[in-house]
């Protein structure tokens, strides 16, 4: 599916409010760190960038997307669910007995490929999976969502070595870059900056974007892709922790606040 940039903005509005819905509903979920995601998730399954069968979500023809920072990804719910992964009847039941759709997915939801509670190993199961289908010689790809919080984590780089030593050319990192880890500013725990040039200094081509503007992130993930560059690609896609809820976007101890249903309406007009 590939839709144009006004129906691209469009559909992020909505996946925003239906975000917000959910937290309302479901206070558990970590809205924070998926209303900075809705962007990236949004040029993926509807910008032409990612190959999907709704009707089969383990087809072998489809591209593999990793969603490392799971907890981070609610905004993707929305998504899976219109473009028919599963009834979106079910959106109405996350994080409630008997439902799916839990606070940290996993594979049992048709679209994740992993298990995505623990943080830190995305990068490296997408790099095996990456590495897998090279030898297996098939021109699928496979996509990988991390936090920048997330690169906190030793295993990311370990991973982020073997990618480059092993010239993984279809394997492209997406970086929610939004300056926000759980408990402060990731620059006050562990600075990442300059993070493009350490992708490159492991052996990676890197490029940066604005994680809210569709049309220079699509740009920015599609020349990644089709860049000749012999080994792995890294976009960071510089968000706002929150997006979308002003509460949230200026508090660095948003990953861990909720927002009341009264905020959430608010936010939304009250409008499904």
């Amino acid at each position: 599916m590939n839709v144009n940039v006004e129906e691209l903005k469009e559909r992020a509005a909505r996946v925003r409010a239906e975000t917000l819905r959910i937290h309302a509903a479901a206070p558990e979920t970590r809205v924070a760190s998926s209303l900075s995601a809705v962007e990236i998730y949004v040029c993926l399954f509807y910008g032409g960038l990612l190959r999907h069968n709704p009707a089969d979500p383990r087809d072998p023809a489809r591209d593999r997307l990793i969603v490392s920072k799971g907890h981070g990804s609610i905004s993707l719910y929305p998504i899976l669910a219109d473009r028919g992964f599963f009834p979106k009847e079910e959106l109405q039941r996350v994080c409630r007995p008997g439902s799916f759709l839990g606070g940290i997915p996993d594979p049992v939801i048709p679209g994740y490929e992993t298990v995505n509670g623990s943080l830190g190993h995305g990068p490296g199961v997408g790099a095996g999976m990456a590495l897998a289908l090279k030898r297996h010689g098939s021109d699928r790809r496979v996509v990988v969502v991390t936090g920048d919080g997330e690169l906190h984590e030793g295993a990311v780089w370990e991973a982020f070595l073997f990618a480059a030593q092993h010239k993984l050319d279809n394997l492209v990192l997406i970086v929610d870059d939004n300056s926000r880890c759980m408990m402060d500013d990731t620059a006050r725990v562990v600075g990442l900056a300059p993070l493009a040039d350490k992708f490159r200094a492991f052996g990676w081509s890197a490029a940066e974007a604005d994680g809210h503007d569709v049309e220079a992130l699509r740009a920015a993930i599609g020349a990644a892709q089709a860049s000749d560059y012999p080994g792995p690609r890294a976009v960071i896609a510089h968000t706002v922790k929150g997006k979308g809820a002003p509460s949230l976007e200026g508090d660095p101890l948003c990953h861990v606040r909720t927002l009341t249903p009264q905020e959430v309406e608010e936010l939304t007009g009250g409008a499904p």
